[in-house]
């Protein structure tokens, strides 16, 4: 038997969210899934993790697909993480975009940062590989395994389901502050996963497998009959001129 589904209304006209481009924890998780390597590949805090080079340029493909956009259906107003990674992401968009249509089509878009839109918090773990993760600590790596990654919390940290809480009140929020407006989103894979979830309306099953969420991609909810419905997901086509994005780890 199916669930049904009970699909708030929403005064929003559409809401695309965008996951931050390559990071360069993004390129040393990867790398030490490649290799084996059990150490920690990043330093520092996760909010302070940059753009990678290769990010730079997805941030900037992201502007040119803004600047494409067609009259009339670019986002009025821009929600970023508080995340450098993010936020660098909206920058270097902006700045791109501006360089191919009119600059103040752009620096004319309100901007605002919400903290609820910040990654998935990892706690003591934060920024450990899943490798790193089962060699400090072989029990919580298998806690992890057992209860799925949509239930699990690290100490200190967050499940999904918490991320998913947080997006919920913010997109509450949002629908009475910007009521009619076309909305964009920049910020993580966790908070692209969680809107997903959210907007599936009361009685939407929580995911089995977390759905891949790529670097620099686009998805996008539009208004139809009054409730946003999801129209396209993980969106990269941006990006394949001139090159194939390179596979990324998720998370982080």
């Amino acid at each position: 038997m199916t669930s049904p589904r009970l699909v708030p209304p929403s005064s929003l006209s559409a809401v695309r969210a965008i996951r931050h481009g390559r990071s360069t924890a993004n390129l040393a998780f990867a790398e030490a899934e490649r290799t084996g390597a059990t150490g920690l590949p990043v330093s520092g805090v996760d909010r302070d993790v940059p753009l990678s080079r290769s990010g730079i340029d997805q941030a900037r493909a992201l502007g040119r697909w803004w600047s494409h956009l067609p009259p009339g259906h670019q986002p009025d107003l821009v929600v970023c993480s508080p995340y450098e990674r993010a936020m660098r992401t909206w920058q270097e968009m902006a700045r791109t975009a501006a360089d191919v249509i009119d600059v103040e089509t752009v620096v004319d878009v309100e901007t605002v940062v919400d903290e609820r839109l910040r990654d998935r918090e990892m706690g003591v773990y934060e920024l450990y590989t899943p490798a790193a993760l089962r060699a400090r600590s072989p029990e919580e790596a298998d806690r992890r395994e057992r209860v799925g990654e949509w239930h699990y919390r690290p100490p200190g940290g967050e499940a999904m389901t918490d991320v998913a809480v947080r997006v919920g009140q913010f997109l509450t929020d949002l629908d009475r502050a910007a009521q009619g407006r076309s909305v964009l989103i920049v910020a993580h894979d966790a908070i692209v996963i969680a809107l997903r979830h959210v907007l599936g309306g009361i009685g939407a099953v929580a995911p089995g497998r977390l759905p891949p969420v790529p670097n620099a991609s686009v998805s996008t909810w539009e208004n139809r009959g009054g409730r946003l419905a999801l129209t396209s997901w993980g969106d990269t086509r941006h990006l394949t001129r001139p090159t194939t994005p390179t596979k990324e780890t998720p998370h982080r």
